[in-house]
C-alpha cells in the first residue's frame, strides 16, 4: 500500500486538483476526448501536461487546442514522464492517462509507474497476456495504483445488477447471455485511411483479435462483473467476413461458468445497422435480470411468480452501490461520458485515500489489473479455441 508521504507532500496536496497527465488522445482521435469530458466531469482532476500523439507537431497543436502551457506539451510520452519528474512535487502531475492504441499500453504505462508515477489505462491493459502479467508484477513493485477503464461497469443499472446477484435476489445463476452487436466494419472501412478501423484491425498495434479484442472483452468483463462468475472452459468461433481484413469481426462463444452455468456471449462488428447494443441477460433460480447499454437507466426483473417489473434509475428504493453511481435526476438519461467519470471519480477518491493513508471505501470499485489479466487471457482462450479443429472445448487458463 502507498504510504500518505512526507507532512510536506500532503501539504502541496491538499486543497487542489489531481494532476493528469495524458498520452494519446489528439484532436483526431476518439476515447482521448471521452476520457478527458469524464474525467473532469467531477472537478477533482485537471489535465496539466500531454504527450498527445506520436507526431510532436500533433501533440502540440493538441496542447494548443487545450490551452495548455506550451512546455507541458510534449513530442513523445519517454519526454513527458521524465521531465514531469523533474518538476517539483507540487508542480508534476500526479498520473498519467494512456488513450493510446494497444501496443502501447504495456510500455507507456511501465515507464510512467517505474518513475512514480499513478496510472489509468483504457482497456485492454496489454498488447498480450504475456504483458499484462508483467505489468501486474511492476504494479505490485511500485505500490501505486492503476486503473482500467472497462467503463460499461460504470453504469447505476449494472452495479444494482451486481448488488441483485451478491444479495441472492436471482437464486443459484444458471444462463448468462451476453452480446455486443456492432455495424461500424461491415466494409473494409480501413482500407479507405479511417483511423480508428486502421489500428483496430492491425496484428501489430491490436494484438491477437478484432472484434473480440475490442469489444468482445467488454462483454466477457460485464457478465463476470455481474454475476462474479468465472469462466472455466469454451468453444469459440471467429470469422472474417470482410474480405481484405486481418481480424476477426465476428465472434460466437458457448462458455461453461465455474458453478456450472452457461454461457452464450457473441460480439460482432459487421452487423448491418447496429450501433453499440451492448445487453445481458443473468437468468437464476429464483429470478432473472435484462439490460441494454442503449436504454441505461432501465433494469427488467422477471420471475415466473411475479412477472416483469421495471427498476429505473433514481426511482424508489435502490442499492447504496447504485445510488452511489447515480448522476442524473429521474428520467434523464445516465451516459456514456459518465460512466468514465464514475470510474475516474472513483480512482481520484482511492488516490486521495491514499495521500491520507486511508483506506479506500469499497462503494468506490473500479477495475484495475486483475481484470486486464482475465481480458488479455479471454482474448488467448478465445482465439486458441476458434483455431483448434480437434477439440471442441478449451479449458480455460490464465
Amino acid at each position: 500500500m502507498i504510504q500518505g508521504g512526507s507532512s510536506t507532500q500532503a501539504k502541496n496536496r491538499q486543497g487542489r486538483k489531481i494532476r493528469m497527465g495524458m498520452i494519446g488522445g489528439s484532436l483526431e482521435a476518439f476515447i482521448g476526448a471521452v476520457h478527458r469530458r469524464g474525467s473532469q466531469l467531477d472537478g477533482e482532476i485537471e489535465l496539466v501536461c500531454g504527450a498527445f500523439s506520436s507526431s510532436a507537431e500533433k501533440s502540440k497543436a493538441t496542447g494548443a487546442a487545450l490551452y495548455l502551457e506550451p512546455s507541458r506539451v510534449y513530442g513523445s510520452y519517454e519526454e513527458m514522464i521524465l521531465k514531469e519528474k523533474a518538476l517539483p512535487e507540487g508542480e508534476r502531475m500526479d498520473f498519467v492517462s494512456i488513450v493510446t492504441p494497444n501496443h502501447l499500453h504495456f510500455p507507456a504505462a511501465k515507464m510512467a509507474l517505474e518513475n512514480g508515477f499513478h496510472v489509468v489505462c483504457d482497456k485492454p491493459a496489454t498488447l498480450n497476456l504475456e504483458e499484462a502479467k508483467e505489468l501486474k508484477k511492476i504494479i505490485e513493485a511500485s505500490g501505486l495504483i492503476f486503473a482500467l477503464t472497462h467503463n460499461y461497469t460504470g453504469y447505476p443499472m449494472i452495479k444494482e445488477a451486481k448488488h441483485l446477484v451478491d444479495s441472492g435476489e436471482l437464486g443459484e445463476i444458471r444462463k448468462v447471455i451476453v452480446e455486443y452487436p456492432q455495424g461500424w466494419l461491415i466494409d473494409l472501412v480501413e482500407a479507405t485511411g479511417q483511423k480508428q478501423a486502421a489500428w483496430r484491425t492491425d496484428p501489430a498495434r491490436c494484438g491477437a483479435a478484432g472484434a473480440i479484442g475490442d469489444i468482445g472483452t467488454h462483454a466477457e468483463n460485464l457478465a463476470e462483473y455481474i454475476t462474479g462468475l468465472h469462466i472455466e472452459e469454451l468453444c469459440a468461433d471467429l470469422t472474417i467476413f470482410v474480405d481484405g481484413r486481418q481480424l476477426d469481426d465476428d465472434g460466437n462463444i458457448l462458455i461453461h461458468y465455474n458453478n456450472g452455468a452457461r454461457g452464450v456471449l457473441h460480439c460482432s462488428q459487421i452487423c448491418n445497422g447496429e450501433e453499440n447494443d451492448l445487453n445481458i441477460r443473468v437468468y437464476g433460480s429464483k429470478a432473472g435480470i435484462v439490460w441494454h447499454q442503449m436504454d441505461p437507466n432501465t433494469l427488467i426483473i422477471k420471475s415466473r411468480d411475479g412477472g416483469s417489473r421495471t427498476i429505473r434509475t433514481n426511482v424508489g428504493s435502490l442499492s447504496a452501490q447504485a445510488q452511489a453511481h447515480t448522476r442524473q435526476p429521474a428520467g434523464h438519461p445516465e451516459g456514456y461520458v459518465e460512466t468514465f467519470a464514475n470510474i475516474y471519480r472513483n480512482f481520484a477518491f482511492a488516490l486521495r485515500a491514499r495521500w491520507e493513508g486511508k483506506e479506500q471505501d469499497p462503494l468506490y470499485d473500479f477495475p484495475g489489473i486483475d481484470e486486464g489479466i482475465k481480458g488479455m487471457a479471454f482474448i488467448e482462450n478465445v482465439v486458441r479455441s476458434s483455431r483448434d479443429n480437434t477439440n471442441k472445448w478449451t479449458k480455460f487458463e490464465i
